[in-house]
């Protein structure tokens, strides 16, 4: 029997129910039939990140773990160096905290950065003063040599090559061409083929007419021959592709063209293997 109250609350006027029978919470539960695949995927995610913290992969890992969707949030330990000689049993993150030797200098120390060259087949220049710098230009190799000179003309086009031809003046066989002509209209711009200074400037008296030499160092020299005026002067520096003259045809010459010679240590080569 209960007794009602004005505010709602019922109380009980009988005897007391009898105590519920205390449940037994030893007996066995069903298994839960997707608990054991929960275990084994929640193990290789644990071997993942524990390979990241050992490795230094780090919070890398972590960002590349959620955005697969392996994770929504990932907390992995800061990178740091991990020494190779790790111990059996040792953690990772007790031998990233091991001390580093200190590296330090006296107050007065000198910091060197200077180093080598460095020459590229793109940089003709360096490569050309590096080997004039190392040798004589007459122990130079044609292998390297070679591409080591600049086209003397913006597009070359050869006439009339280097070494023995029948003679455009006289018509005698035997003549002994000593330089490589090229293709050029009068007033054609004449390059420098490399660094250097301006030697001479003025009229060559056998056969070479309006011409101009350039001395690139250690024994080696370009000649411009036949111009019909020159844009340098005596003692001139230039560079490479710079221009030193006009083409034309004074001289020993039978109709426009460039005259360019190749010289080492006085004596005329093939400028092809230099160019």
């Amino acid at each position: 029997m209960t007794t009602q109250y004005s505010r709602g609350r019922r109380r009980a006027a009988g005897p007391a129910s009898a105590p519920r029978a205390a449940e037994d919470f030893s007996a066995e539960r069903p298994r839960d039939s997707q608990r054991e695949a929960r275990r084994q995927r929640r193990g290789a995610f644990r071997q993942i990140t524990d390979f990241a913290a050992a490795s230094g992969i780090g919070q890398k890992a972590g960002i590349a773990l959620a955005a697969t969707g392996l994770a929504l949030t990932v907390t992995v330990p800061v990178t740091g160096p991990v020494m190779a000689d790790q111990q059996p049993g040792q953690s990772a993150s007790a031998v990233s905290a091991a001390p580093q030797p200190e590296v330090s200098a006296a107050a007065a120390a000198q910091i060197d950065f200077s180093r080598s060259s460095v020459v590229t087949q793109g940089d003709p220049d360096g490569k050309l003063k590096q080997l004039l710098s190392a040798q004589s230009a007459g122990s130079i190799t044609p292998a390297a040599s070679a591409g080591s000179l600049g086209p003397p003309l913006a597009k070359l086009a050869t006439a009339s090559p280097f070494g023995f031809r029948v003679s455009p003046i006289t018509g005698g066989t035997g003549d002994f061409h000593r330089g490589q002509d090229f293709v050029a209209q009068c007033g054609t711009s004449v390059l420098a083929a490399a660094s250097g200074t301006v030697t001479f400037v003025g009229w060559h008296e056998y056969g070479g007419g309006n011409r101009v030499v350039v001395d690139h160092g250690n024994g080696l020299e370009t000649t411009y021959n036949h111009l019909s005026s020159a844009t340098v002067k005596e003692g001139q520096t230039v560079t490479r592709g710079d221009v030193v003259a006009l083409s034309g045809t004074t001289g020993a010459s039978t109709g426009c063209h460039l005259h360019f010679e190749v010289q080492v240590n006085g004596e005329v080569v093939d400028p092809t293997g230099w160019l």
